[in-house]
């Protein structure tokens, strides 16, 4: 089974780089890879890709050893441990409030003794059984060793519940959203604040050895977020990207007019 590149540089105590992927791009995973990202999160939240959009992308990570943080548009259990039988080497699930959700979804993810993932043994994840029934126990225990399970807290009952998500045995990281938590933190009557927000989750985490992280737009930021102890640090990706390009592009042609002789 692969490595993950992510719990290697959490094991180390290193930060992992992380950029975002929204939009079928096979490419993207091979231009990520050779600039030294670890892992690419694949936003399924907010954007569609289809079941074989999402297969092909994986295949992909495994050729280029970067791995895919897969964020689901769904809860169901059955389809969370397909994500990983496809090759995902972790998955990142929105808007998690409390432990008891935290631990629903290491049960679907993780086999025993930490969860109660079914198996198959077929899949990318499993080398497509070419090593048969032989093979299963070594792989059920790279699988729980080798694939994580991120969580994201976004509002402020996750935030008051934090220390208790970050004590769920199995779970490997958090993800602070800052635009759904900002988001509510207006709206809602609530003294918290995001620098408070950010200090609790980095305290829980740290007290329980697990990894946090969130976006990081700036230089300043990324190394904010490095100095209270953030590791799982997502900077760059496909929209932003494109965006960016093309405002450069089109500036290109507005600093160089045609002139008509």
């Amino acid at each position: 089974m692969r490595k993950s590149r992510t719990l290697a540089k959490i094991r180390n105590n290193e930060t992992v780089r992380m950029c975002c992927l929204g939009h079928f791009v096979p490419a993207f995973v091979k231009f990520a890879a050779h600039f030294g990202y670890d892992c690419i999160w694949l936003d399924m939240e907010h954007r569609n890709l289809t079941d074989r959009d999402v297969q092909t992308l994986l295949v992909h990570s495994h050729l280029h050893d970067i791995d895919i943080m897969v964020r689901p548009p769904t809860l169901e259990k059955t389809r969370l441990y397909r994500y990983l039988e496809d090759g995902a080497a972790g998955l990142m699930i929105p808007h998690v409030n409390t432990a008891e959700r935290t631990q629903s979804l290491v049960e679907a993810v993780k086999y025993p003794p930490l969860g109660d993932r079914g198996l198959d043994g077929a899949g990318l994840d499993a080398d497509y059984f070419v090593n048969g029934m032989a093979g299963i126990d070594d792989f059920v225990t790279h699988a729980n060793q080798e694939t994580f399970l991120v969580v994201q807290v976004e509002t402020p009952t996750a935030i008051d519940n934090i220390e208790e998500i970050a004590a769920t045995p199995g779970l490997d990281g958090i993800f602070v959203g800052p635009g759904d938590l900002g988001l509510r933190l207006k709206r809602l009557d609530t003294s918290l604040t995001m620098d408070e927000a950010f200090e609790r989750t980095a305290a829980a985490c740290a007290k329980n050895n697990v990894a946090w992280g969130c976006p990081v737009g700036t230089t300043d930021d990324l190394a904010k977020r490095q100095n209270q102890g953030g590791q799982l640090l997502a900077h760059g990706g496909d929209f932003a990207g494109m965006m960016n390009i093309l405002q450069s592009s089109a500036a290109n042609f507005d600093k160089t007019p045609r002139t008509n002789t």
